[in-house]
């Protein structure tokens, strides 16, 4: 996947990687913050659409080409195992740096939706197959719920639904436009560099990996795989010590999203697979839905379920051996295989 380069080089990309992605993180989360602001429009919603749909960029990268080179199958395990990687490791650190606020409005709707979508994909793999109409099923759900659901949200805050005052004045309404028009120019900014990073930092741990004597085989399920969620997790820890706790579940729910309807949509349209592991139905799939489902239990405040819960230590810990648990069995069905 990646082309051998000088060991000095492969250090220079992990340095320059791990530097780039924090950097670019910080400034990715404090643009969209601002352009949240400046427009009215929900952090979450925000989260969703710019921050989720962003870093799940790498994932849409392979997914495409593994569907152009006619190895389908490879997106469907990408994709789901970005969605469990999403909520147990990046969702378990985030929380573990910072507790989170979980506000049901957003947690059970947001929950319950995952686990609808990640149903309804099981239920169109069961045969063992991903045809060109499950394809097109997927891409029009991804179609029609995205302005459903921002709708529904603007519903539900309407702080954010009658959106923010313009300053009065002209000098203070130009300065208004300058802020928000260089906002924008660093969210989009600050999102190429976290890609453009996690690739560089995945590049050299690849290159390096391999001079140590690691099997392609490790490097794939450790480096590689988690390579592609670089851009969540980093801009997930950057929302959590900045307090912006609707980016970091935005950011989930929105590249959860966008992994099993359009990335899986886009890669089997391209390329109808019967080749993929069945282990993708019996594991991974429900995996994914246990995981979504946890998302609103754990954020509930059982003392008063309407009252904003807390995604605290404790849980974040339960989510991340639950990824250690699942990596240990998938790593022992690969080497059974």
């Amino acid at each position: 996947m990646y082309p051998d380069i000088p060991f000095w080089l492969s250090l220079v990309y992990m340095l320059g990687g791990f530097f780039l992605l924090a950097w670019s993180s910080d400034k990715f989360i404090d643009s969209a913050a601002a352009v949240a602001r400046a427009l009215g429009i929900s952090p979450f919603i925000v989260g969703i659409l710019v921050i989720g749909f962003g870093t799940s960029a790498p994932e849409l990268f392979v997914s495409a080409m593994s569907g152009f080179s006619g190895h389908a199958g490879i997106s469907l395990g990408n994709a789901y195992g970005s969605c469990v990687f999403n909520i147990a490791v990046i969702l378990g650190v985030a929380a573990m740096i910072f507790p989170l606020a979980a506000n049901p409005r957003k947690t059970v709707p947001a929950g319950l939706m995952l686990f609808a979508i990640s149903a309804l994909s099981w239920f169109l793999l069961r045969d063992g197959t991903c045809s060109r109409a499950d394809a097109i099923v997927l891409l029009a759900i991804f179609v029609v719920i995205m302005p459903l659901y921002c709708w529904f949200d603007r519903k539900t805050n309407p702080v954010f639904a009658e959106g923010v005052a313009e300053p009065t004045g002209g000098r203070r309404r130009r300065r208004h436009r300058r802020g928000l028009g260089s906002s924008i120019f660093w969210l989009f900014a600050g999102l190429a560099l976290l890609v453009i990073s996690s690739h560089l930092l995945v590049h050299g741990a690849v290159d390096f990996a391999r001079r140590v004597g690691v099997s392609d085989l490790l490097i794939g399920l450790t480096v590689v795989s988690v390579g592609t969620s670089l851009p969540e997790l980093a801009s997930a820890i950057q929302s959590a010590r900045k307090g912006e706790h609707e980016f970091v579940l935005g950011n989930i729910i929105g590249s959860n999203l966008f992994n099993t309807l359009a990335v899986v949509g886009i890669a089997t349209g391209i390329a109808p697979t019967s080749d993929f592991a069945a282990a993708i139905t019996t594991r991974d799939l429900p995996f994914v839905m246990a995981l979504s489902l946890s998302i609103p239990i754990l954020g509930l405040n059982f003392a008063k379920p309407s009252a904003t819960g807390a995604y605290t230590r404790g849980k974040a810990l339960f989510w991340i051996l639950a990824y250690a648990a699942y990596a240990v069995v998938m790593i022992k069905g690969e080497f059974a295989a």
